[in-house]
């Protein structure tokens, strides 16, 4: 089983360690990784210059097909940038065309034969929980998680197809796989607020408290995420912004890797246990 490894552009920069802990994770399930030199999915210039975006995105579809190799990304906003240009260029020829000759000055073309899919759709598809299963040492005894699917990998369902984005399930079947229990909490779904901060932080953070105290009051020890800009809203934000304020307790956010590398029994240096802002080590603690 092989994929290219698709990062984005924040996790080297602000979350090496999802990157390190996914590395181990995939290596362990014997899932290999490929490294193509990608450029950025396109997100962040998507309201701004549209083509743009999308000539962003499907030159990294068109450096996976050029290997042949299906694109595996931990980062749901890049995972959904890719599923929306795949979606498009499939849609609109007269939109394809004039990608591709723009794509053609480099000797690319996106012609539709490989898929990007997020860390979670292959370890729960791909690899499949009875293999995940097989490689726990430690399973986790009493550790309550707040699985946060993120908004990326969710909507539009009929473009991303990550899971039912009413009511998805695959998170927390891979949580619960590991031996933790996934609490039923109403806010689960709702957006972290990473998206509004740097333009609207007051509402940014009113959305993260919400979250957070929804998530304790469903009696979670640990948020989980399996996004890039929902950890660092829900780990760098809220430790620079409402812990150092002692404005409420802290809730951890481990990443998914990091969760499921402990019970695999790997290192806890390798999983970057240490790289949170909020600290994560005391879910060792139920480690069995």
């Amino acid at each position: 089983m092989k994929f290219a490894l698709f990062l984005g552009c924040k996790i080297p920069f602000y979350l090496a360690h999802y990157e390190s802990s996914s590395r181990a994770v995939l290596k362990t399930l014997g899932v290999e990784l490929v490294d193509i030199e990608f450029n950025c999915c396109g997100y962040p210039i998507r309201n701004l210059d549209f083509e743009s975006f999308l000539l962003s995105a499907a030159r990294n579809l068109a450096l996976a097909e050029r290997q042949n190799i299906n694109i595996l990304t931990p980062c749901k906003c890049c995972f959904g940038s890719l599923k929306h240009a795949d979606y498009l260029l499939r849609e609109n020829d007269s939109l394809k065309d004039r990608i591709n000759s723009v794509l053609q000055e480099e000797g690319l073309r996106w012609e539709g034969r490989v898929e990007a899919k997020h860390l979670l759709s292959v370890l729960f598809h791909e690899v499949g929980l009875k293999t995940i299963k097989a490689h726990i040492k430690h399973p986790y005894d009493g550790l309550k998680i707040a699985a946060h699917y993120g908004c990326h990998a969710l909507r539009p369902g009929k473009i991303v197809q990550f899971d039912n984005p009413l009511e998805p399930s695959i998170f927390e079947r891979l949580v619960a796989v590991t031996g933790a229990e996934s609490v039923d909490w109403s806010m689960r779904l709702d957006c972290c607020g990473n998206p509004l901060w740097g333009k609207n932080n007051p509402l940014s953070l009113d959305l993260m408290r919400k979250k957070l105290s929804n998530a304790s009051q469903a009696g979670a020890d640990f948020l989980c995420a399996a996004c890039t800009y929902c950890q660092i809203q829900f780990d760098t934000v809220q430790e620079a912004e409402l812990i150092q304020e002692g404005k409420r307790e802290e809730m951890p956010s481990i990443l998914y890797p990091q969760l499921l590398g402990l019970a695999f029994g790997l290192d806890g240096k390798a999983l970057g246990i240490e790289c949170n802002k909020v600290d994560i080590s005391s879910v060792q603690e139920y480690l069995s």
